[in-house]
């Protein structure tokens, strides 16, 4: 049975009703819904109705978000796409990070229901700047493959994806405050290996995925990407299968686009790239 969309929001969840066309918004692992609110505000003002449901196990405890699997963060998003189709005709995704996977496989799953996507910052590869070289290489893949996974955890450093600095010290300011609303606030920064082992399931999901994601396809992604290199756009784009595929590659911002710099940028592109996917076909020749 489908869910209602308020059914489907989760903690912190929202929907926005605008337009007929909706934009399906996937935060990303260890994210919450307010990382994807300055892009929904602007999708808004151009006329899309916007949804972004807190993914299973986000958006409470560090437990919680142990105690969920990729599957579990798949599934929030598919109740999502389909309770969103029982009111609008036209349904787009888009998602950041680990949300832009999540996005492929919906894609990948759905079909032509799926009227486009939009892949912000990417993440096969945790190949960024700020990713230390031994700690991916040799400790990462150590840990996972071992029964230390459920014992350890990463702790993620600044910058935070963020290259805003006014930004980034309001984010600061949240972990360092401890509050009961942390995690809503600007979701989990120490992340269970446990997780990060779920996350590498997802990505070979996501992989196997591409070659049958059909849906037009916007690949957004920064050029100073601390968490992720841009050989991740380029992997996806050389192994999608969709026959429209466009490529916006911003500077001056870094993993989390939806909250940096070029925020605006990047909603625009957006909401420019889903109208012509509404638009007579001739529009996407």
């Amino acid at each position: 049975m489908t869910k209602t969309i308020q059914d489907c929001l989760g903690p912190t969840g929202f929907y926005d009703k605008h337009g007929e066309d909706v934009v399906l918004l996937v935060h990303g692992l260890t994210g919450t819904p307010a990382e994807m609110r300055p892009v929904a505000k602007r999708l808004a003002k151009q006329g899309f109705s916007v949804m972004c449901p807190a993914l299973a196990g986000h958006c409470r405890t560090a437990s919680d978000l142990r105690k969920s699997k990729w599957e579990d963060w798949y599934g929030s998003i598919e109740q999502a796409f389909e309770a969103l189709k029982t009111e609008h005709s036209r349904v787009f995704v888009a998602g950041l990070s680990m949300g832009a996977l999540i996005s492929i496989k919906l894609a990948a799953e759905k079909g032509e229901r799926v009227d486009g996507i939009g892949l912000l910052s990417s993440t096969f590869f945790y190949d960024g700047w700020n990713m230390p070289k031994v700690k991916r290489k040799l400790l990462l893949p150590l840990v996972l493959h071992s029964p230390l996974r459920y014992f350890m955890h990463w702790d993620e450093t600044p910058p935070y994806g963020i290259k805003c600095e006014r930004t980034r010290a309001m984010v600061h300011a949240v972990l360092e405050n401890r509050d009961a609303q942390a995690a809503e606030k600007v979701g989990i920064f120490r992340t269970s290996a446990v997780t990060i082992h779920e996350s590498t399931r997802l990505i070979k999901v996501a992989t196997r995925a591409l070659p049958n994601v059909k849906s037009p396809t916007l690949i957004v992604h920064s050029t100073e990407d601390d968490t992720a290199s841009l050989k991740n756009a380029h992997f996806v784009a050389n192994r999608i299968a969709a026959t429209k595929v466009e490529t916006f590659f911003v500077d001056d911002t870094y993993h989390v686009l939806t909250l940096d710099k070029r925020r605006d940028d990047v909603a625009h592109r957006m909401a420019e790239f889903f109208k012509k996917c509404a638009a007579p076909q001739t529009a996407l020749a």
